[in-house]
């Protein structure tokens, strides 16, 4: 129903710039999802918003709110991208992907590790840190961009093309699937693996069961014998590392290259992708596809209704997060009345 809302209002803000709401739902869903290549760049970008989704997700049965998945992703990034650069021209991908997913896992979650020990340790807000380090992790890629790993002889801040070794092959050359120019890549199935690892990790698993309870009651749990220290910890570097691995996503199956700004955002939308899903891989799935229809819909709506800009559809993504997070809870009551309405109208057998 949120999100139905959500979508009306959107439609009367299409309605105000003069264009037709049911034209651009038109074009929102036959752009996402009416072809082999929209469907491919739907799940294309739905598989990077699964990894920030779980990564936030993680975090917050703990009881953190991190805002640091932009950085995590951008900083796992420069960890793929020196594996691939170091090993593209010597071995297949399939031998480049291990390091460097293992790399971009292990810079994502040792830059989570400050924040972490900060708000274990010394009690700092995890939102304030961890939204600074997304600034710190944006000017150190500027510095080692533009003065250390830059391609010779070239003025853009960026790498050189990663050779075939560090490419992973698009899902159109492996399967018997048409998504024509779509970059969607076997990284998905990286991504939905991380989805069992942490439904698994939280509700199938001793630690899982203490950040829970962390989460429910620190004090509770800390009475019980639950580290709050270790737990935070332990929590924010499974996050960063799952937000690490988007990179493998972008970098390897899409860009072919590290560049500035490459994550483009994408860990503010996970921590959206992660209320919407209520902090289960099942939701954060399917809002993460809701995201990419969004992204990709929304791409294909500016394109045929050129009133309708850039800004007016992060204005309708801010819409889908506000009433399916922030006020998610504002139409449960009526919900609740009106399935209790119905059931004793129900006449009795």
């Amino acid at each position: 129903m949120n999100v139905a809302v959500a979508l009306l209002i959107s439609g009367l803000v299409v309605l105000f710039v003069g264009q037709n709401p049911l034209e651009a739902v038109g074009y929102l869903i036959s752009g996402s999802l009416g072809s082999g290549e929209g469907i491919g760049f739907t799940l294309y970008f739905a598989t990077s918003f699964l990894f920030t989704g779980l990564a936030v997700a993680v975090a917050s049965h703990a009881g953190l709110f991190t805002i640091g998945a932009e950085g995590q992703a951008y900083l796992g990034g420069l960890g793929i991208a020196l594996v691939c650069l170091s090993l593209d021209r010597i071995v297949p991908w399939y031998v480049t992907l291990v390091p460097a997913a293992a790399a971009g896992m292990l810079f994502g979650a040792a830059w989570a590790f400050i924040p972490a020990y900060l708000q274990a340790k010394r009690g700092s807000h995890l939102v304030i840190t961890t939204i600074m380090f997304n600034f710190i992790a944006s000017s150190i890629m500027i510095y080692v961009l533009v003065n250390l790993i830059k391609e010779p002889g070239s003025m853009a801040p960026q790498t050189r093309l990663f050779d075939s070794g560090g490419l992973v092959p698009k899902l159109g050359e492996i399967l018997p699937v048409n998504i024509g120019t779509a970059p969607l890549n076997v990284s998905l199935f990286i991504a939905i693996a991380a989805a069992a690892f942490v439904w698994v990790l939280i509700w199938k698993t001793k630690l899982g069961f203490e950040i829970r309870a962390t989460g429910a009651n620190p004090a509770a749990a800390r009475n019980a014998g639950i580290s709050y220290v270790k737990i935070t910890i332990v929590c924010m570097l499974i996050s960063g590392a799952l937000a690490g691995l988007a990179g493998i996503n972008i970098l390897m199956g899409d860009l072919g290259k590290l560049q500035l700004d490459f994550p483009a955002g994408i860990g503010l939308v996970g921590v959206a992708v992660a209320l919407m899903g209520r902090g289960h891989p099942v939701g954060i799935a399917i809002a993460s596809v809701l995201f990419g229809v969004l992204y990709q819909g929304g791409a294909e709506i500016s394109f045929w209704m050129p009133n309708v800009t850039r800004e007016l559809i992060m204005l309708i993504q801010g819409l889908v997060i506000l009433f399916a997070g922030a006020l998610s809870l504002m139409f449960r009551r009526s919900v609740y009345s009106l399935a209790d309405l119905l059931r004793f109208s129900k006449p009795e057998a």
